[in-house]
């Protein structure tokens, strides 16, 4: 391992001195930092971040927790956040929760003890007003920012998320200018801010048109493709009437559709789907998904700025990000 005081001998000068070029030190020749840390590298010196963090009391790691890397909408987020971590000079830790609170205090116990210098949380809501680990964030002063819309337990924190209000109403009022009047709803999770933010763009595109809201047509399904397609069951079941369907998110309508088209249903000719979230494998679907864009890379870019603000003392404001239709094939005009 090559240490300072070996690059000091091979530069022939003192150890204080390639200490002062490493740090880009003013009282240092612009000509002499350059030669040592061009020595430094071609010697093959890797810096020992843990000595320099107890120097200045920061350890240049970031911690992101999220349910898990297997979710299609954060991916854009992750990628955002470590190219915005790399690009500063910081290193990222990952750690899943599940949608578990258990996991996810454990998990945000063990980035603090790793002396993190800010965490990004994908939070695990619950419907209980407070959180003791949450507390404990506040208590310690951790900057953290919180992955979508804040609940009570930790309403006290900077965060980043998208309108899904306002996306939500966009895709009811495209399915109603289809002519569309009998709209199935499949929810998200009861607990999740955005699930019933979107529940209410729903119900106010419907409001808006004298629509009168008739709560057989909404339906608690979840978050997966395995919820869309239980909910899709239920559907059949009770014989509901309807010509569209909103999902709360992508793999709800992905789920549901497949029940449906497996069932000889044609989408979107005898039934309109539409989703939430624009992922890949939506664009892709047997019937290519109408959903709405969640802007992930910008969510990413949004909570870094966030974060080096608060990295620096600074007092930054939250994020709402604005959504966007997408229509492809799987919604159509109402056939008379």
């Amino acid at each position: 391992m090559v240490r300072l005081k070996d690059i000091a001998a091979r530069a022939g000068v003192s150890l204080m001195t390639v200490s002062k070029a490493m740090r880009e030190a003013s009282d240092v020749a612009a000509q002499t930092r350059t030669r040592i840390r061009l020595l430094a590298h071609q010697m093959g010196y890797v810096p020992n971040s843990m000595a320099q963090g107890l120097r200045n009391r920061t350890t240049r790691l970031l911690g992101l927790i999220l349910s898990t890397v297997a979710n299609p909408i954060v991916g854009g987020t992750i990628s955002a956040i470590e190219e915005g971590a790399h690009d500063g000079g910081c290193d990222l830790f990952l750690a899943h929760t599940l949608n578990s609170p258990e996991r996810e205090e454990a998990s945000i116990r063990r980035l603090l003890a790793r002396r993190v210098d800010g965490l990004f949380i994908f939070p695990v809501y619950r419907l209980a007003p407070t959180a003791a680990i949450y507390d404990v964030l506040l208590q310690r002063q951790t900057p953290t920012v919180i992955l979508g819309h804040r609940a009570p337990f930790c309403a006290q924190f900077h965060n980043v998320e998208t309108d899904d209000l306002g996306g939500s109403y966009q895709m009811t009022r495209h399915l109603l200018e289809l002519g569309h009047k009998r709209i199935a709803y499949l929810c998200g999770p009861p607990g999740a801010p955005w699930a019933q933010e979107r529940l209410q763009g729903y119900r106010r595109a419907l409001r808006e048109e004298h629509i009168e809201l008739d709560d057989r047509l909404i339906f608690t399904a979840g978050a997966t493709m395995e919820d869309g397609a239980k909910a899709a069951l239920q559907l059949l079941h009770e014989s509901v009437s309807m010509t569209a369907i909103q999902a709360a998110n992508d793999l709800v309508a992905m789920g549901a559709a497949n029940v449906f088209l497996n069932q000889g249903v044609k989408i979107p000719n005898e039934l309109s789907i539409g989703g939430f979230g624009n992922i890949m494998l939506g664009e892709h679907f047997r019937v290519p998904l109408t959903t709405v864009r969640q802007p992930k890379r910008r969510l990413g870019a949004a909570a870094m700025e966030i974060m080096h603000k608060l990295l620096r003392g600074e007092r930054p404001e939250s994020k709402r990000l604005t959504t966007a239709l997408i229509v492809r094939s799987s919604t159509n005009a109402r056939k008379s």
